[in-house]
C-alpha cells in the first residue's frame, strides 16, 4: 500500500493573530489565527503547523497561549517553531498541546539542541525548519530569523547533519518561492528528499492545484499551503478531490 501523502495547513503567526507576506517580507494581518486552525480542522486538514516568523527577531514566542486556546478543539498532529531555544521551551509547548516542535535559528545556533530534543522527546518531536535561499552559484543556503540572516551554511550539508543529529523531519522552506504562488522549488524539494530518509514537508510557493502534484513527484511527503488557504482560492475538500483524480494517496475524510 502506498504510503499516504499529507496535505498541511501552515498558519504564521504574530501574537496571536495570522500574518502572510512574500518571501516572508510585507505581513499583513489576516485575522484570529485560532479561527483559521478550527476551520482547517473542519475542512479535514491532516495536520497544522503554527510558526511565529517573528520570535527569533525579538528573543520570544507566544505560542504557548495559542496553543492552550487551540488544541481543545482540534485532534490532529500540530507542530509549533519559532523563537524556541531551549529544552524548557520545548516541553512548555508540548505540555501546550503541540506535538510536534520544528527548530531552524537555534538549531544552527546550536545543533546539539536537536540532539537533546530528539533524546529526551523522540525524534518524531523534533522537526528540522529550513529557510533555504538559492544562491548565484545555484547552491542554496540555509537562512535564519524569518529569511533576514544568512548563515553561510549549505542546505544539503545541512539536512544530512540534522538528520544525523536526530530529526525525525524537516520542514523545507523556499523562502524564494513563499508567497509569490508560483510553485515550489522543485530543485530544492529533489535535492533534500534525495539524500534524507525521514518525510520533507514541502513549504513556499502553491498557486494551483498542478502544484500539488508536481512537488509530491519532486519527493515531498507532506506539502504546508498557506496563503491559498488563508484566501479561499482552495479547500481542503478540493485539495483531496484532486489529489484522489491523480491517484495521489491521502486520507480518506468524511
Amino acid at each position: 500500500m502506498s504510503v499516504q501523502k499529507r496535505l498541511v495547513a501552515r498558519l504564521d503567526v504574530k501574537g496571536s493573530k495570522l500574518i502572510k507576506g512574500i518571501n516572508l517580507e510585507g505581513l499583513r494581518h489576516l485575522g484570529d489565527a485560532g479561527e483559521f486552525a478550527r476551520d482547517y480542522y473542519a475542512q479535514g486538514a491532516d495536520e497544522l503547523v503554527y510558526i511565529d516568523i517573528v520570535a527569533s527577531l525579538y528573543g520570544r514566542n507566544m505560542l504557548t497561549k495559542i496553543l492552550s486556546d487551540t488544541v481543545r478543539d482540534i485532534f490532529i498532529p500540530v507542530t509549533v517553531g519559532g523563537g524556541i531555544r531551549s529544552l524548557e521551551d520545548v516541553t512548555e509547548l508540548l505540555n501546550a498541546g503541540a506535538d510536534k516542535i520544528a527548530i531552524n535559528t537555534a538549531a544552527v545556533r546550536n545543533p546539539k539542541l536537536i540532539a537533546d530534543v530528539a533524546h529526551k522527546f523522540g525524534s518524531q518531536c523534533m522537526i528540522l525548519s529550513i529557510e533555504a535561499k538559492q544562491q548565484p552559484s545555484g547552491e542554496w543556503e540555509v537562512y535564519t530569523d524569518c529569511g533576514r540572516e544568512r548563515s553561510g551554511i549549505n542546505v544539503l550539508e545541512w539536512v544530512e547533519k540534522g538528520v544525523q543529529l536526530g530529526a525525525g523531519e524537516v520542514l523545507l522552506t523556499s523562502v524564494d518561492m513563499e508567497g509569490t504562488r508560483n510553485g515550489y522549488d522543485l530543485n530544492l524539494v529533489k535535492a533534500v528528499s534525495s539524500i534524507i530518509s525521514v518525510p520533507v514537508i514541502a513549504s513556499g510557493g502553491y498557486g494551483q492545484s498542478s502544484h500539488l502534484l508536481e512537488v509530491l513527484g519532486a519527493g515531498a511527503d507532506a506539502i504546508a499551503i498557506a496563503d491559498a488557504l488563508h484566501y479561499r482560492r482552495t479547500t481542503f475538500p478540493e485539495l483531496r478531490d484532486y489529489a484522489r483524480k491523480m491517484d495521489i494517496p491521502v486520507r480518506e475524510f468524511q
